[in-house]
């Protein structure tokens, strides 16, 4: 668990914070990750909320207390997720079958529709105070797009966005186009949690159990099917805090609970 912060006394002006605490939980349940999810974006609200206590009347130096942001790195056994805006249609399995193939489906509080994480997938969580960095889901998204596509370029991997649809695509407006990030956010006092699926090392297999993303007639990629050979995640996750870094103009540290 988290030590609670404790808030002292302030002169009520917006601190901010662009230092990242960055997290790798390893392989981890989705639910159990979704739950600490949860812990990390309420600490961010309250510690909000109460400053904007202090903000309403006259207070001491020393009452406002900046507020942390936090990334973390995870990969989930087999489960699909729907985004509540999804359509159930697009889970072409029922519970036996989920059962049989040892997945797991969870309804979720996040934008888009359907999709799956899985072993030899990154799934990245920004758990950020837009406050700290800009007030613009609309940049927000774009921004993680960006950070892929940037470290899909040190692969030689082309990525590109579609219009309308978030996330990171392959050989788009060609006959061949395919997905190779999936992003799904959440946003509440400016505050953000879920984020972006890479596939890394991916069982692609699993994808014909859904219609990803509520998006027919495209297809799904994965960067080692792409160069042909597996990739180091290690590496990659350096990548993508160096870009993530750079766009959000942010420092990162290591953090533990």
């Amino acid at each position: 668990m988290l030590a609670p912060l404790s808030f002292g006394e302030g002169l009520g002006v917006r601190l901010m914070n662009k230092k990242i605490q960055l997290q790798d939980l390893g392989n981890k349940d989705y639910k159990e990750t979704w739950d600490y999810q949860e812990q990390l974006f309420k600490q961010i609200v309250d510690i909000k909320i109460q400053n904007r206590k202090f903000n309403s009347q006259p207070m001491p130096a020393g009452s406002q207390v900046p507020t942390p942001n936090f990334l973390l790195f995870v990969e989930h056994p087999h489960v699909y997720t729907l985004g509540k805006s999804g359509d159930m249609s697009n889970l072409l399995l029922s519970e036996k079958q989920l059962e049989a193939k040892g997945a797991t489906f969870y309804k979720i509080n996040r934008g888009g529709d359907i999709t799956y994480h899985g072993p030899g997938q990154i799934v990245g969580y920004p758990i950020l105070d837009l406050e700290n960095f800009f007030t613009d889901i609309h940049k927000y998204l774009r921004f993680l797009e960006e950070v892929i596509i940037l470290t899909l370029a040190e692969y030689n991997i082309i990525g590109t966005r579609s219009e309308g649809e978030t996330g990171v695509w392959l050989d788009l407006g060609t006959p061949f186009a395919r997905k190779i990030c999936a992003m799904g956010v959440r946003a509440s006092r400016w505050v953000t949690m879920h984020g972006f699926a890479l596939n890394v090392n991916a069982n692609l297999g699993y994808f014909d159990n859904i219609i990803p993303c509520g998006i027919k007639g495209k297809a799904v990629t994965s960067m080692h099917v792409e160069l042909g050979e597996k990739v180091n995640e290690v590496e990659l996750k350096q990548k993508i805090v160096k870009h993530f870094s750079t766009l959000f103009d942010a420092n990162f540290k290591r953090f533990e609970i």
